[in-house]
């Protein structure tokens, strides 16, 4: 890992705010949203049921963690073809919003975050409208509302076709997610930095989180556990997030230190 000078000097430029940085919490969540916080990869949903099919999806993943393709190419490929297919972007949300439900700890784990003062913040490969769409089919408005969404966008074409407008169309990662974490660092006093992922867009943010989490999944697709055991990163296996609230509330009280979570 190169150091934070290197990394802020090659960060790449953004086309989209971010929210601002919480400086003044002793503890952050970020959290992937497809396929983390939700039960499916909302992406995945489409480019499967839509799109040009799972096999497809797959082969291209793999060529992502193989390093013959980036993922900002790859996943472009994958939504251009639901959108080739002639599905238009409010179809798109509606299909997501029956068919996508939340992990089934989440609640749980965001109410004990918000009772703790220990902000969630959703650091996405997909496209804000869609999360937002389906988040808040999930969780109450309020809740909805409170929850920061550092994501890409969606351009909708005069002919009703539509394409992600990427965050940071520079980078191979499209958005490259550890431009949400390196801000911290630079603080006086930086946060513990919990982060959730599952798959290879969290690639990039898996180096810099204090605790990184890694989803298990029973369909096989274990991108980021492969990538982290690959390259030697610590992180925990969660099944769901209602597991991983018991390692967070231990770190959070003070009975278990970081270092001793990641060890175990």
């Amino acid at each position: 890992m190169g150091t934070l000078e290197e990394m802020t000097e090659t960060a790449p430029q953004s086309t989209l705010p971010y929210p601002p940085v919480h400086s003044d919490k002793q503890f952050v969540v970020l959290s992937d949203w497809d396929g983390t916080i939700t039960n499916y990869d909302s992406n995945d949903y489409m480019t499967d049921n839509l799109g040009y099919g799972k096999e497809k999806r797959r082969e291209g993943n793999l060529d992502i963690l193989s390093g013959k393709t980036t993922f900002r190419d790859e996943f472009r490929r994958m939504l251009e073809s639901v959108s080739a297919n002639g599905h238009p972007l409010d179809e798109c949300k509606e299909v997501l919003k029956q068919n996508i439900k939340l992990d089934p700890g989440f609640r749980d784990f965001y109410r004990y975050c918000k009772s703790k003062d220990i902000p969630v913040v959703i650091v996405s490969s997909g496209m804000e409208p869609i999360i937002r769409a389906v988040l808040s089919a999930l969780v109450t408005p309020e809740e909805a509302a409170e929850i920061d969404i550092i994501s890409n966008d969606v351009d909708v074409h005069v002919d009703g076709t539509w394409s992600i407008k990427y965050r940071h169309p520079t980078s191979g990662y499209g958005h490259d997610k550890s431009q949400a974490i390196l801000p911290y660092r630079t603080l006086p006093k930086p946060p513990t930095l919990f982060f959730f992922g599952d798959g290879v867009s969290d690639m990039s943010a898996a180096r810099h989180a204090d605790v990184l989490f890694v989803k298990q999944k029973n369909d096989g697709e274990n991108d980021l556990a492969a990538y982290c055991k690959r390259e030697g990163i610590p992180h925990i296996l969660f099944s769901d997030f209602g597991a991983a609230l018991k390692t967070v509330r231990a770190i959070v009280e003070g009975s278990k230190t970081a270092d001793a979570a990641l060890a175990e």
